[in-house]
């Protein structure tokens, strides 16, 4: 027997008889697979006509709309596949705690430690960047010093050799830290309104260009251009060599450019320092900032003099440490000379963290600076960091595998219950609440056979009681009481499955009828027992005793031997002779009879309490009962009702635990004695039933009507008779 219901599991798309495969059906057989269809041979034959006939309005449009449908279609399928991959891997609760701990505890801590060095790398880059450009401005301001220096000295000179020496000793001085520094006086021809005008003991005035130095990188200039004011130029100016294998390396210089003085200057001089190995060699030992690659936007720099060499900025490093090195970029400003248009040139530069923190905090602790007792701390919390989310993450993974192992475990545990395998169990690995609730499992299992066993035997008594409360009212009265001159109706409803209540017609002759009701102690198997065994001795004293009396005083003597020391049966039995139109009744301690007398105005009921003690009490050989028993004889009249009952019907108790009593049995039987009689009967019980509520009955409910009839209701109930017999037949 299944405690679960379960179900065939059902064959896949593929495995069907006839079916298509899924792909072809998802393809064909659903509006966004015949989206994708469309939309692809759509802009398929939009391309193919595109190619013959060219780029036409109607063409566009219609690929357009193939692209939309296509994409459309795709964004379907991505969506359910999407839905598919996440129903199936997120389907193991495992996966979903692991999954849940990596996006709370791992990807944090990622998250984290990426910000902090991302941090980190952006103060470098801005503080290398600052350093790299604060450097050029200092070279920039040195250069134009130099040039302007040189100005003043040349503008004392009378001789032209004396310049051109003057301008050799200059760049051999300035060779010991700039060895590519260059020279240049050019003569000018312009008028500097507002200058003040020249010396007269000034007779130099150079003709033609004169320079000094390599000027290795670009031809000296032989001209001022034009937009140079006269108060002269400093910045860089970059510059472009060719080369045949790499193309044009971009390559800059500081160049400054200073106005002698006066309103009409006669020269200018040129100084320029490449930036070049030396340079980079320079900023790295004093920064631990390395230069690298350079690159300009528009406008394009000019070309370099034939035959210039290509500098190379990187130092003597390996290739591997400059890509351990971060690396950060400068924007520099520089200029055009021919023209004068400004751009930027992009300058990569690597980043010797350490180095650079070294000569930011140059504090020293012994033999270490202050900056690298930091950066120990921070590394040494660092792998701290990373080794606590190590553990952290080894124990949550395990953590995982228990709870979803056991999950798993209790999971193929009841699928195989649900197969009726009830054999199952599962082993139990923690002294946990999961291990509990393993344990719990299998102590459940083992109680299952027992339990289906049980509910068999339940089943198979409940059967048994079933046919024991058929056979119980089979031994009733089956079908109405037909006599002439009197009319009755009856109903018994056990408490349970089978109950200790019980009435009975006895035909004595022909105008004498017996009317029994009894109660058996108590309820259940047992009343039942006693009630049929009581039926089989009152058919055989009925035909023997004519008086009631006499009936139960036999009765009572033979049940006394027989019946339990706990159990005793209450009863009324009455004798109705309708020749005499008399009814004798003895009553051994049950429930009164309610009698109301024939039609009339005032009709009152009557409860009758004739004495008499229970059957089955041992006190002695029956004499105690026999004195007690009395016997009542009344005269009958048209219209006379009685009213036989059990205590469940008097003793209905509702949820105020408040008795229903005789007294309001007998009210409800005066205020609706005029009802027809089955109609008596059922208002009767649901007055009770209402009454008790929710509660319901907690004894056998009998009850018997009895009602004496006059000659026209006689004539009538037997033409009724005769007609339904006639019908039936």
């Amino acid at each position: 027997m299944r405690l679960f219901s379960s179900r065939a599991p059902r064959a896949s798309v593929a495995e069907r008889p006839g079916a298509r495969h899924p792909v072809l059906h998802a393809l064909v057989g659903t509006w966004p697979g015949r989206a994708v269809l469309v939309g692809g041979s759509v802009k398929l034959a939009s391309l193919v006509s595109r190619s013959l006939i060219g780029s036409v309005g109607g063409v566009e449009i219609v690929g357009s709309l193939g692209t939309l449908a296509l994409l459309v279609g795709l964004a379907y399928f991505l969506v359910r596949l999407v839905s598919i991959a996440r129903r199936h891997l997120l389907w193991r609760v495992r996966r979903k705690l692991i999954l849940s701990y990596i996006l709370v505890g791992l990807v944090p801590a990622l998250l984290i430690i990426t910000f902090g060095l991302v941090s980190g790398l952006m103060l470098f880059g801005s503080v290398s960047q600052y350093i790299v450009t604060t450097r050029v401005r200092t070279a920039v301001e040195q250069a134009q010093f130099l040039a302007r220096t040189c100005a003043i000295e040349l503008a004392r000179l009378t001789d032209d050799a004396d310049a051109t020496a003057f301008l050799e000793r200059k760049q051999s001085a300035l060779a010991s830290r700039y060895p590519e520094a260059s020279l240049a006086v050019v003569p000018v021809g312009r008028r500097c309104p507002g200058a003040e005008a020249p010396p007269a003991a000034s007779p130099l005035r150079p003709a033609r260009m004169t320079s000094a130095g390599p000027w290795l990188h670009l031809e000296p200039p032989h001209q001022i251009p034009a937009w140079v004011p006269c108060g002269g130029f400093a910045g860089l100016v970059a510059y472009d060599v060719r080369t045949a294998g790499a193309g044009a390396q971009t390559q800059l210089v500081v160049r400054a450019a200073v106005f002698a003085d006066g309103a009409a200057p006669r020269f200018a001089v040129v100084l320029d320092l490449p930036v070049d190995e030396r340079t980079a060699l320079r900023m790295r030992d004093e920064t631990g900032i390395e230069l690298r690659d350079i690159s300009a936007t528009d406008p394009r720099p000019q070309s370099a003099r034939a035959g210039a060499r290509v500098v190379e900025l990187a130092t003597d490093g390996s290739a591997q440490q400059r890509r351990l090195q971060p690396s950060w970029v400068a924007m520099l400003d520089f200029s055009d000379w021919e023209t004068g248009r400004t751009g930027q040139a992009t300058l990569s530069i690597g980043m010797s963290i350490g180095e650079i923190y070294n000569r930011l905090s140059p504090a020293r602790l012994g033999e270490m600076s202050f900056g690298q007792l930091l950066i120990i701390v921070l590394i040494v919390v660092g792998i701290l960091f990373l080794f606590i989310q190590f553990v952290a993450l080894i124990f949550g993974l395990a953590l995982a595998r228990s709870i979803t192992g056991s999950i798993h475990e209790l999971f193929v545990g009841t699928v195989q219950v649900q197969k009726g395998d009830f054999s199952h169990k599962i082993e139990v690995k923690a002294r946990d609440q999961l291990g509990e609730l393993a344990n719990s499992f299998n102590t459940m299992t083992s109680r299952l056979t027992s339990l289906l066993a049980e509910m068999a035997e339940k089943k198979r008594l409940e059967e048994e009681l079933r046919i024991a409360r058929d056979i119980q009212m089979s031994l009733l009265p089956q079908g109405p009481l037909r006599m002439p001159g009197l009319q009755m109706t009856a109903h018994c409803s056990p408490a349970r499955e089978v109950g200790g209540d019980y009435y009975d017609f006895f035909a004595i002759d022909e105008q004498r009828v017996g009317i029994l009701i009894a109660d058996v102690s108590g309820k259940g198997t047992s009343a039942a027992l006693y009630m049929a065994e009581l039926k089989g001795l009152m058919l055989s004293l009925s035909q023997i005793h004519t008086s009631p009396r006499e009936l139960m005083v036999a009765a009572n003597r033979i049940i006394a031997h027989n019946l339990d020391a706990r159990s005793f049966i209450t009863m009324t039995y009455a004798v109705l002779d309708m020749g005499t139109r008399t009814m004798t009744y003895a009553r051994a301690g049950h429930t009164p009879l309610i009698h109301l007398t024939g039609r009339g105005l005032g009709r009152r009921a009557q409860i009758l309490i004739p004495d008499g003690m229970v059957l089955g009490l041992k006190f002695d050989r029956g004499e105690k009962f026999a004195a007690c028993l009395e016997e009542v004889t009344l005269p009958l009249t048209a219209g006379d009702l009685f009213v036989l009952f059990t205590d469940g019907i008097s003793e209905a108790m509702n949820a105020d635990e408040d008795l229903f009593g005789e007294n309001r049995l007998s009210t409800l039987v005066e205020d609706h004695a005029d009802l027809p009689f089955d109609e008596l009967r059922e208002r009767i019980l649901r007055e009770v039933r209402d009454f008790t509520g929710e509660l319901g009955p907690h004894d056998d409910m009998t009850l018997i009507l009895l009602k004496v009839e006059d000659a026209l209701e006689q004539v009538d109930r037997v033409e009724q008779v005769d007609r339904v017999g006639q019908v039936a037949s």
